[in-house]
């Protein structure tokens, strides 16, 4: 019989059969009820002295305008079963609003019609008070009546790390979901004050509590970190424990980053690589940023590449005039654009399908849009690739970089921003000497007396997640079950999130004045060989036994360890200490420019290792690793 009664009212709840109109029947039944209470309670239930048409006739002006007043605010027209607080706020907002014209009403007839109020002011208020305490229990129940019906506890014992908001919609978002996998046994927090309290009918625990894997939580399967502002060493600590532990950990992000902006089970997601390297939030000079970008208008060349489309995603964020964004991938400037459209319709931006290297169409957009400001983020940026071929690294990154600078001066652009690398310090291979041969000649142009345009130059390191980057990679070698290719145990790189690379570059983009270049703090070096097994581990899978991490050499041009700074580069700190300035030796432009143009010139006409002889005179500390252009540089007893 039970089952019975269970079923009919899940399918009631379920399929929101309940037509709004019934609603507002029920609602209009509890007016009534509540004034019939209100009225016996005013004349303490001495019901012989009761007018029975004073009663009805003020039964009738009280419930027209409580249901005038509900319809207006489509107080019925709420699925019952999801009430939440806006919706409560809003009855209760309905109530309030009746209560005013009620009494209005009874000042008017008193006033104007020397009457007595068919509905003493006592009655008012106590009616009020009872409309709005069963119209809150009718939702309320409904609500808790159909989350029991629904609720469906899973078999995956799991904890929710965080006992604060997020944590909380966690757990909401989990009861919500008909498909639940999760039976939440508790919380988990690092505030001493919560430990050993019940939120929501469930035990509050402190870490160390569930790391002695009492009765409580022996069986735990599963942690969901619900701390939005947890640091990252604490963040590493708990995974490395969840790893010791063979437990699962999955992550709700932050309200900013949910999709759609809805709390739902799908928002909850798998820990990815980015949580265990990135580091604790960057706090910029919003205003300093705004100052600058404010009605500006602003080209991106490579906007369509990962640091180029994250840029524009961050400068959308703030009030700018329009925005160029100027790529040679087709494809990829669509995608783009139609993310754009989708999140930031109401944003002006024109799209520029053009090669940075063609001054001639590079100089149209100029002309037609005469940009404020321009962030260079276009590249050729993989190293092997352009250790075969320098002829392109030259054309893309030194030329397209000399076009856009030159023209920046002859349009008088404001500022113009080169996105460098660490790999330009001390080169080793043709990418890195490129882009070093780039701040060269962006730092010449300062030196340039009375120019309009300020260059500066942001140097950074691996972003995870971009775009050839090692971690799109691994991921790809873990689903095509191996092996996981690192070239050297030994190897180590500088990692920072794309978000938090581009954030960095905005905030030096506006402190610098010209010719600087903007070191970022990469905080500690990751070993590639270690990023490999972390991957393997948040994969659920383990080395050795489902997946081989196989080392395959250093590739040409190929460093063991990067440099943020030449050693014979210091730095001076700024306001923010996760961004430093590089005391580097001026450059004359007149030298420079000869010396690029030349190199530029001799591109059709010289074999690749002239153009990369050409390309160390211009940088003497690039030493090529690759063997097939060392020996045209170094003397013959020195190669190794």
């Amino acid at each position: 019989m039970m089952n019975f009664i269970k079923d009919l009212l899940l399918k009631i709840f379920g399929k929101r059969i309940i037509s709004p109109w019934l609603i507002l029947f029920i609602d209009i039944i509890l007016f009534m009820l509540s004034f019939v209470f209100a009225f016996l309670l005013r004349i303490n239930f001495a019901i012989l002295d009761v007018s029975i048409s004073s009663f009805f006739i003020g039964m009738i002006e009280v419930t027209v305008v409580y249901v005038a007043i509900f319809l207006i605010y489509g107080i019925h027209r709420g699925v019952v079963r999801h009430t939440n607080f806006t919706e409560l706020r809003r009855l209760l907002l309905s109530c309030i609003f009746s209560f005013i014209i009620l009494l209005l009403l009874d000042f008017a007839v008193c006033a104007f019609c020397n009457f007595i109020p068919f509905v003493p002011r006592f009655v008012l208020i106590l009616h009020f008070m009872m409309v709005v305490i069963l119209c809150f229990a009718f939702r309320l129940t409904v609500r808790e009546v159909y989350s029991y019906l629904t609720q469906n506890k899973g078999n995956i014992n799991t904890v929710i790390y965080g006992a604060g908001d997020l944590g909380l919609i966690t757990l909401e978002a989990i009861r919500n979901d008909k498909d639940n996998q999760y039976n939440i046994i508790g919380f988990v927090d690092d505030n001493p004050t919560k430990w050993n309290k019940m939120l929501h009918s469930l035990p509050v625990f402190r870490w160390s509590k569930l790391l002695e894997n009492d009765a409580k939580t022996k069986n735990l399967d599963e942690v969901i970190l619900a701390m939005p502002n947890v640091s990252m060493k604490r963040k590493q600590d708990i995974v490395e424990e969840c790893f010791r532990r063979n437990w699962k950990l999955k992550v709700m992000p932050s309200v900013v980053n949910w999709v759609n902006g809805i709390s739902n089970m799908g928002q909850i997601r798998n820990v990815r690589i980015e949580d265990l390297l990135g580091r604790d939030e960057i706090k910029l000079s919003q205003k300093l940023i705004l100052e600058g970008l404010e009605n500006k208008v602003i080209m991106i060349s490579g906007a369509a590449g990962s640091i180029g489309s994250e840029i524009v995603r961050q400068l959308l964020r703030f009030p700018i005039k329009k925005l160029i964004l100027l790529d040679q991938a087709e494809s990829a400037l669509y995608d783009l654009q139609q993310e754009i459209l989708l999140k930031y319709y109401d944003i002006p931006f024109n799209l520029a399908l053009v090669d940075i290297s063609n001054y001639g169409r590079v100089r149209n957009v100029f002309e037609e849009y005469h940009p404020q400001i321009i962030f260079n983020a276009a590249a050729y940026k993989h190293v092997p690739m352009m250790e075969d071929n320098p002829y392109e690294a030259i054309r893309v990154n030194v030329r397209g970089t000399k076009c856009l600078a030159d023209l920046s001066i002859e349009y008088g652009v404001e500022k113009f921003i080169m996105v460098s690398t660490d790999k330009a310090v001390n080169p080793t291979n043709v990418m890195g000497t490129s882009k070093r041969i780039c701040e060269i000649y962006v730092q010449s142009l300062s030196q340039i007396p009375h120019i309009k345009t300020a260059f500066v130059t942001t140097r950074f390191g691996n972003v995870l997640g971009s775009n050839g980057s090692v971690v799109p990679l691994f991921k790809r070698q873990i689903a095509e079950g191996g092996p996981v290719t690192v070239t050297h145990p030994d190897i180590t790189r500088y990692f920072m999130t794309i978000p938090e690379a581009c954030q960095l570059m905005l905030e030096a983009a506006f402190m610098g004045k010209g010719g600087e270049i903007f070191v970022f703090d990469m905080g500690e070096p990751v070993k590639i060989y270690d990023l490999a097994k972390k991957m393997v581990q948040l994969s659920g899978l383990v080395e050795g036994v489902d997946i081989d991490i196989k080392f395959t050499g250093l590739r040409p041009g190929e460093k063991l360890f990067e440099e943020l700074l030449a050693s014979k580069e210091n730095t001076k700190p700024t306001y923010n200490e996760k961004i430093m300035i590089g005391n580097v030796a001026p450059y004359d432009y007149n030298y420079v420019n000869s010396k690029i143009k030349e190199l530029i010139d001799s591109l059709e006409n010289e074999q690749d290792e002239a153009i990369v002889t050409r390309m160390h005179n211009i940088v003497p500390e690039f030493i090529p690793h690759n063997k097939k252009y060392r020996k045209f540089i170094l003397p013959p007893d020195t190669i190794v």
